[in-house]
């Protein structure tokens, strides 16, 4: 087995007073797509969110390429694609420039020099945006936004990549764009952490899946079939834990 990229061991985290993660342990190797699911409210967010050190834990390790994560300092090896939301955070800004932001923990003093911009440029273009480079990411679609954050996230050139949902709320012809992308990154050693409520066009990249259950692991191993939300082990219906108006998953390609 090839050495872990990411490894929690005994995490737990809250939000205010509530436990969201109840002592999960998570390995993931060098080169392996790790698919990290359940139902709304089940922690899938949480634990992304302190594996990148945006929600302190209060108890367990978490370590990143074998460093404990309260030393680890190398960010430009991960690239992070949060929950969806404005590429641009309201702010008024380009294609380019939301994408060149990604770049920045590349760049010597803050400035970018030809490499940089060559990166970011073939960020772009995996993701098809090439074409609107110079627009306004106020003037994108959702689809669009979100294939911007993923360039933005592939323009550092990341060792790994770990994205929160990637798929959510996306188009269809989006979906396609970004599953390609995935799928470029993993033929090049790229290690994948991905949330996700459904594998969707990206099942055929998944070499694992941990499902999550009210802040503990209930599955980790071979990704469960895309035959419904009954695929996930021990998942049936929507729980009575789970957030209002939570969905069940659903392990099939979107419709």
């Amino acid at each position: 087995m090839s050495e872990p990229v990411i490894r929690l061991r005994g995490i737990r985290a809250d939000l205010g007073s509530r436990p969201v993660l109840r002592g999960i342990d998570l390995t993931v190797h060098r080169g392996e797509v790790v698919a990290l699911l359940g139902a709304n409210g089940s922690g899938k967010s949480t634990a992304v969110r302190s594996i990148i050190g945006q929600v302190p834990p209060s108890a367990g390790e978490i370590e990143l390429f074998g460093t404990p994560r309260r030393d680890f300092r190398d960010w430009r090896r991960i690239g992070y694609v949060p929950q969806r939301t404005t590429a641009a955070g309201g702010v008024p800004a380009t294609v380019t420039e939301v994408v060149s932001s990604g770049r920045l923990s590349r760049a010597r003093f803050g400035l970018l020099r030809k490499a940089d911009h060559e990166a970011v440029r073939r960020a772009l273009e995996l993701v098809g945006m090439a074409d609107r480079a110079k627009d306004s990411v106020n003037a994108l679609s959702g689809g669009q936004h979100q294939r911007v954050l993923i360039a933005r996230a592939l323009a550092s050139e990341p060792e790994l990549l770990i994205m929160d949902e990637p798929m959510a709320g996306v188009d269809l012809a989006s979906q396609e764009v970004l599953a390609r992308t995935l799928k470029q990154q993993v033929a090049s050693g790229v290690t994948v952490l991905l949330v996700l409520h459904e594998l969707g066009p990206l099942e055929p990249l998944i070499d694992r899946a941990v499902v999550l259950r009210d802040g503990c692991v209930l599955h980790d191993g071979p990704p469960p079939k895309a035959v419904g939300q009954h695929a996930l082990p021990g998942h049936d219906h929507v729980h009575p834990h789970d957030a209002a108006g939570a969905e069940p998953i659903r392990t099939g390609l979107l419709s």
